[in-house]
């Protein structure tokens, strides 16, 4: 896996992917990805998407989509995903099997690819997946295959809190009101099930016509997890990219406030984005700079190093489609504190895996429970150590692949 990348789909019947132990002799993912490839007649399919992994802004959402792509490429499918440029690096790149077209600028690639589908080149062959950022690409306009949508939350009130009064307003709307109308016939792919809740009931699409596929998660964190090596005194760690959204300006008072009950505690921020300097002048404000650090985005090495020295990670976000990173670390026998929303509901099972919060004041005092009780910190602890277990890329891929197949079957229904 690369560097932390933090901070980072007419309708058919109900899809739900469960998450289970594979059973001994069970074919591999490999295969079976290119079982079902074969079966639905999946060759050739093309991704579009806002920001590519190695985008300096990218985050779950792009990390998903790269692990998604390299097994559908591994398993013999031939995978292009069309995004926007990326500052100093190459206009075409192969990364693990698929191939990486990067074709316009920030906001320009949203207009370019629309283009490119009315000429017919994109979005012509077995299969397209539009992932679904903020702002759509409305592939049902100009798509001429089967194609899902990967959709990991609602962004609501995000509008509001990066862009202006009238492009929030204008983004708002397009999400709540253009856009769902034009997707009523496409299959969507949400991470959890509080997610797809949500999606329902913000933007109006039928439970049927969403599949719920959870994130996967890399072998190494899992393998970290037998490795405990907690520091001796509280560490408490928070990993994302720095944007408004995460709220990390929760996660530093609460942390001034839980230091004053436990003088010893450290805190770390993991991630890079455009808030640095403002969260920086938060913790010089806060008099924290001596035991809140901010590190920014650290290689997959030193990130599970982390996660097994914490005591606690904690997650303050507003808006998540799960909370991946909640999940590697409780791999690696972290458990979390995190606030109540979609997705979170879904990663952290409360009270048994970590404990869910909806206020500043919440976060600090589930933060010294756990601190203060080592009982409770070894029963969450080894909680969310087995319900990662269950996770892994190879079952998010076949999932992702699925649901295309559907699309494609219920396409080849619906035709003459």
């Amino acid at each position: 896996m690369p560097d932390l990348r933090p901070a980072p789909q007419s309708p058919a019947s109900e899809e739900k992917v469960r998450v289970r132990a594979p059973d001994r002799g069970e074919e591999t993912g490999t295969a079976k990805l290119a079982r079902i490839a074969q079966d639905a007649g999946i060759r050739q399919v093309d991704v579009v998407a806002w920001r590519d992994l190695d985008d300096p802004e990218a985050g779950g959402s792009e990390l998903h989509a790269h692990e998604v792509m390299r097994r559908w490429a591994e398993a013999g499918i031939s995978v292009r995903s069309w995004t926007s440029r990326v500052d100093g690096a190459a206009r075409e790149i192969s990364r693990h099997g698929y191939v990486v077209s990067r074709r316009a600028g920030r906001y320009a690639v949203f207009p370019r690819t629309a283009l490119a589908g009315l000429r017919r080149q994109i979005g012509c062959g077995d299969g397209l997946v539009e992932i679904w950022n903020g702002m759509p690409f409305f592939s049902p306009l100009w798509a001429r295959c089967p194609r899902v949508v990967f959709l990991h939350h609602v962004h609501a009130e995000m509008w509001h809190m990066v862009l202006s009064r009238w492009a929030a307003k204008l983004g708002y709307a397009i999400e709540h009101r253009v856009a769902p109308p034009i997707y009523r016939s496409t299959r969507i792919v949400t991470l959890s099930e509080s997610a797809k809740a949500e999606l329902v009931e913000r933007l109006g699409f039928a439970a049927s016509q969403i599949s719920v596929v959870p994130p996967g998660i890399d072998q190494r964190f899992k393998e970290a997890g037998s490795r405990l090596a907690k520091d001796a005194d509280p560490l408490v760690i928070a990993v994302g990219r720095l944007v408004p959204v995460k709220r990390f300006d929760w996660f530093i008072e609460a942390m001034t406030t839980l230091r004053r009950r436990h003088p010893r505690l450290r805190a770390v921020i993991v991630g890079e984005g455009y808030e640095r300097p403002a969260l920086e002048a938060h913790v010089e404000r806060a008099g924290a700079r001596s035991w809140l650090t901010l590190p920014g985005r650290l290689t997959e090495d030193a990130l599970i190093d982390l996660y097994q020295r914490a005591w606690l990670v904690v997650s303050t976000s507003l808006r998540e489609g799960w909370g991946m990173t909640l999940t590697e670390a409780a791999a690696c026998g972290t458990p979390a504190v995190a606030t109540r929303i979609a997705g979170h509901l879904d990663a952290v099972v409360d009270g048994e895996t970590g404990i869910l919060v909806n206020t500043v004041e919440e976060l600090v005092d589930a933060a010294d429970a756990v601190i203060r009780d080592p009982m409770l910190r070894r029963r969450l602890s080894i909680h969310a150590s087995r319900q990662a277990e269950q996770f892994s890329w190879d079952r998010t891929a076949i999932g992702t692949l699925t649901a295309l197949a559907t699309a494609r079957r219920s396409r080849a229904r619906s035709l003459p």
